[in-house]
């Protein structure tokens, strides 16, 4: 008996299988469970065109209540408490201080970013690289570096002038051309040097991570159809690695910009700088002071983060089969939808979201 099949153990004694009758609406083995008849009278049409009722969330209302309030409190202290003083904020906003402050601010970050960029791809590769020389150096570069603060950093550049009074080059314990190390490098200068000494280690990492993202198989390809090593850098892996590099290094940009503020320290007038040496000034303008200081912030960081989202977008064809659609795209196809979206009516289910 166990080799025969369902249907053959359900036959008759005739040999002919039996079968059940479907069930009835009203039977109680239409609803799974046996020996539980239902009621009589039920409308099974009725019941499936009754709308479904989504799941409540109280716990979330309540969190989002309390969010709101406290959201709208801050707001209100914002608009209602003198001290700060939003009249002086909209003039010191367009100062000509200001401005003089945060065009050194983006110069010293666009500077330090292109030569960070730069230098992070030469460490990278030699942090990648089978020369045990450069692999060592380029790992004591970045250990170095990573370990040392910004600030010190700067400061130690700032005494350099103390450390070596003149700066030369020419052949190693021979004759050299010397000059000044004042004349030669200016607070700028040195500014722009301790922020892209600092940059390089990170950003060599952030290059390095985006190398070693690339499947092998493209370097095998490209050693199999013999492309010179620099082409199939130049044409194949690093194209194909700036799809992770770009993210990670824009987000090390905003860093720089932030980190700009430090060259305040080394007698470098920076927008941070420009209002302190104002709020020493002005005293009793120091809260809108800062207050246009994080505004101008918010800016360049939000534009950057503008910037980045169509750079990534660049990059990420040949990746996704659909390029992720801009802000202004997704604001049309939302004003679209809502337009065409049909009216409910009320015997109409509802999908639950």
């Amino acid at each position: 008996m166990s080799g025969l099949s369902t249907r053959e153990r359900s036959a008759g004694p005739g040999g002919r299988a039996s079968v059940a009758p479907p069930a009835a609406p009203g039977d109680a083995t239409a609803t799974g469970t046996p020996g539980a008849p239902l009621p009589p009278g039920i409308d099974f049409k009725r019941l499936a065109e009754r709308p479904v009722v989504p799941l409540r969330h109280p716990v979330r209302w309540v969190i989002t209540a309390v969010v709101l309030v406290l959201l709208l409190n801050f707001v209100q202290t914002l608009f209602t408490n003198p001290a700060w003083e939003w009249s002086k904020v909209g003039t010191w906003l367009f100062a000509p201080a200001i401005l003089k402050g945060l065009q050194l601010t983006l110069l010293a970050t666009a500077i330090s970013a292109v030569v960070s960029f730069l230098g992070g791809i030469v460490v990278a590769l030699g942090r990648i690289s089978g020369n045990p020389v450069l692999s060592t150096l380029s790992w004591l570069y970045i250990w170095l570096f990573r370990s040392v603060p910004l600030i010190l950093v700067l400061i130690f550049l700032f005494n350099l002038g103390n450390l070596y009074p003149t700066i030369g080059i020419g052949v190693p314990f021979g004759p050299q051309l010397e000059l000044p190390t004042v004349t030669v490098l200016s607070s700028l200068a040195l500014g722009v040097i301790g922020l892209s000494l600092s940059e390089i280690a990170y950003s060599a990492e952030v290059v390095r991570s985006g190398i070693l993202a690339v499947d092998q198989g493209q370097h095998e390809a490209a050693k199999a159809l013999g492309i010179p090593s620099r082409r199939q850098f130049t044409r194949i892996v690093l194209p194909q690695a700036l799809r992770s590099i770009v993210p990670a290094y824009v987000n090390q940009i905003i860093g720089l910009l932030k980190a700009s503020s430090l060259l305040f320290y080394v007698s470098l007038l920076d927008l941070f700088g420009v209002v302190q040496n104002l709020g020493s000034t002005y005293p009793t303008d120091i809260i809108p002071l800062l207050v246009v200081a994080t505004i101008w912030y918010l800016v360049l960081t939000s534009v950057i983060s503008v910037v980045q989202y169509y750079i990534e977008r660049f990059y990420a064809r040949g990746s996704v089969r659909v390029l992720p659609a801009t802000p202004w795209q997704r604001f049309r196809g939302g004003v679209r939808q809502l337009s065409r979206r049909p009216a409910v009516r009320p015997h109409e289910s509802r999908e639950v979201v």
